[in-house]
């Protein structure tokens, strides 16, 4: 059911004020979770990570507060965690899914730009640890990316984790973060083979097949799921597309915002936001 289309026993519109306990009430505490990032670690940064990968990345870093002065140990239940990051639960394979799933994200590095101009490596997870004794699982997010995550006052984007969970390509997300830390500048051009490194989509050698598949779909999806307003124009030189340019737009409208908020209430499961809740350790 959309976020703002409840009805009252009468049938007309419940006004937001109403809603109480109710799962579009849940949906509008779980903005306060937010994803907070330095610009470096957005703009800076190459790194080739799966959907899923992205989302358990972004789930850990929601749960850093503004107060830590430390990266902690975050303690889940293991069926929690799968349900919320869309790891596969099927056929009794859960501890068999999840160790092979973090395995492969601990085992991959990012490049990141540093200000002399030289490029460093890091990890994104320090340790796993999982109990399959009480169904729990530890996870640590490496030391080496605190001056990207703790103590940021300024150079930082800070985004609501419900935009992504709602994203279903990884390229989508990834844009979205990137165009975010620019939004102040409302409008960025890139180089169109640049941003292929940028979004790991080499791959897509032919620019038909990289606006069809990569770019044209994280524009609808940044535009469905997100706080901003997408739109692009292409730039050609020598006869051949060269740069993209995007313009970057904050939905300042209301009407506009909760569409938003009724197309993300559509597509997130309601069980992910009462995990959400429970797993984030406050009562909405």
């Amino acid at each position: 059911m959309p976020l703002f289309h409840k009805k009252s026993k009468e049938g007309a519109p419940m006004p937001a004020k109403d809603i109480k306990n109710t799962p579009q009430r849940k949906m509008m505490e779980l903005r306060n979770y937010k994803v907070v990032k330095s610009n470096d670690l957005i703009q800076k940064s190459r790194f080739n990570l799966s959907l899923q990968e992205q989302k358990i990345i972004l789930y850990l870093i929601s749960k850093v507060k503004p107060e830590d002065t430390e990266l902690k140990e975050y303690i889940f239940e293991i069926r929690d965690f799968c349900k919320i990051c869309g790891i596969d639960l099927n056929n009794g394979q859960n501890y068999k899914n999840i160790k092979q799933t973090l395995k492969s994200l601990r085992d991959k590095s990012i490049w990141i730009t540093l200000e002399d101009g030289s490029e460093t490596t890091l990890s994104w997870i320090d340790k796993i640890t999982i109990n399959k004794n009480n169904g729990s699982i530890k996870i640590k997010i490496d030391d080496m990316m605190k001056p990207y995550l703790i103590h940021l006052q300024r150079h930082f984007t800070s985004y609501e984790l419900l935009y992504t969970l709602a994203m279903r390509s990884q390229y989508s997300i990834r844009l979205y973060e990137i165009l975010k830390s620019y939004a102040y500048k409302k409008n960025k051009i890139f180089d169109i083979e640049d941003l292929k490194r940028t979004l790991s989509a080499e791959n897509y050698t032919r620019f038909p097949d990289f606006k069809r598949y990569v770019l044209d779909i994280a524009v609808r999806e940044m535009n469905e799921f997100s706080d901003l307003a997408i739109a692009y124009e292409l730039i050609k030189e020598s006869r051949r597309y060269a740069k993209i340019n995007f313009s970057i737009q904050i939905k300042k409208n209301m009407q506009d915002r909760m569409q938003t908020w009724a197309r993300i209430d559509e597509i997130i499961n309601p069980e992910q936001i009462s995990l959400l809740e429970k797993t984030c350790g406050e009562k909405i």
